[in-house]
């Protein structure tokens, strides 16, 4: 049975979900699954308004989301530095749907977060400056992953990047680009690769930068078994991220693969008690170390729903948070994406 539904009045703000199609031509080609990622392709192939809305109206009062990016929709032709500015052509077109009220009082994609790809340097400019003006309003920065393991069984399908990318001069040349056109910076990397993270905040102070998922905590592949053992350096850095106040960090993502969690893609489903359990420890050191104004919880949809459904992952939030006052939940369930993403929502 569905699980009620916890603290229903309470405002949420989704900083972070995504929308896709994979027509069935492109399932059919991929090869055997092997991996959490491979398993989750198949099992959402489509995720675009219509399931996003069944997700946004299954019982909590989430008001608002930020988009964030995935590969979707670039554009079929043109430079290849430009072709991500289709994401924000097309996610554009789903917030002025919602916000055309016709779909209820919920605004998706309030925000936007695309893609570019940093290491071609002071060009960079020219494609944020496209998808500026893509984003009727809503574009406020980009995402690029920085994820890597010498280990293939860590990412799966997932690895495609190439080792220690923020540190290179020609992705740096192109990150300086985002601060003067007022524009923040996702960072999506693995556990072991967060002292990369620390020194790109350092060289640029003036950029906001956003922590997604809690920094992956590992429990999979060649860190099998070693997530507890693992959890005291991965303590460290975040602290010592969050003793530079450009950056904020998303706590979530911990319904993926990577932590290794027994909630995983669990026959039956887990509940919220065991999820808030899992996520705990994490969840705890992320507050007190960021503060509740430099955090927000997170979806991650459809991607955790490896899990858990949508409702259940903010019931689980919502006992994780449950000792904490009425104001530190209204920034931790919206008031810290509103104003990092500086939302008029």
């Amino acid at each position: 049975m569905p699980e009620a539904i916890l603290e229903p009045d309470l405002p949420i703000i989704d900083p972070h979900h995504h929308l896709w199609d994979r027509p069935a031509a492109f399932i059919a080609g991929l090869p055997p699954p092997k991996h959490g990622f491979d398993h989750l392709i198949r099992k959402v192939p489509r995720y675009l308004l219509d399931e996003l809305l069944a997700d946004l109206n299954s019982g909590h009062n989430v008001i608002g989301t930020v988009y964030m990016e995935c590969g979707a929709m670039y554009r079929a032709g043109g430079e290849a530095a430009f072709r991500p500015v289709g994401e924000t052509e097309f996610v554009n077109g789903v917030a002025a749907m919602t916000a055309s009220g016709l779909y209820g009082p919920v605004r998706a994609c309030a925000g936007i977060v695309g893609h570019v790809d940093l290491t071609i340097g002071a060009k960079a400019r020219e494609v944020l400056e496209a998808h500026i003006a893509a984003g009727g309003g809503r574009f406020r920065g980009i995402r690029q992953s920085a994820s890597f393991d010498s280990d293939p069984d860590v990412l799966g399908p997932l690895a495609r990047q190439n080792e220690g990318l923020y540190r290179w001069g020609a992705f740096r040349e192109g990150f300086a680009q985002l601060a003067p056109l007022g524009l923040s910076f996702d960072a999506w990397l693995l556990e072991p690769q967060l002292p990369e993270l620390l020194s790109l905040a350092k060289a640029f102070p003036g950029t906001q930068i956003v922590l997604d998922h809690v920094g992956t905590p590992l429990g999979i592949g060649r860190y099998a078994g070693q997530r507890d053992e693992r959890f005291a350096a991965w303590t460290r850095c975040i602290q010592d991220l969050a003793a530079l106040p450009n950056v904020a960090v998303k706590v979530g993502g911990l319904a993926m693969v990577f932590p290794g969690f027994p909630s995983f893609m669990s026959d039956p489903p887990a509940q919220s008690e065991q999820l808030a359990e899992e996520w705990l420890p994490y969840v705890e050191i992320c507050l007190k170390a960021f503060g509740v104004d430099r955090c927000m919880f997170e979806s991650n949809f459809p991607v955790d729903s490896g899990s858990c459904d949508y409702a259940t992952l903010w019931n689980a939030f919502k006992r994780v948070a449950a000792g904490y006052s009425a104001d530190e939940k209204a920034a931790l369930f919206a008031g810290t994406a509103r104003k990092i993403y500086r939302l008029d929502i």
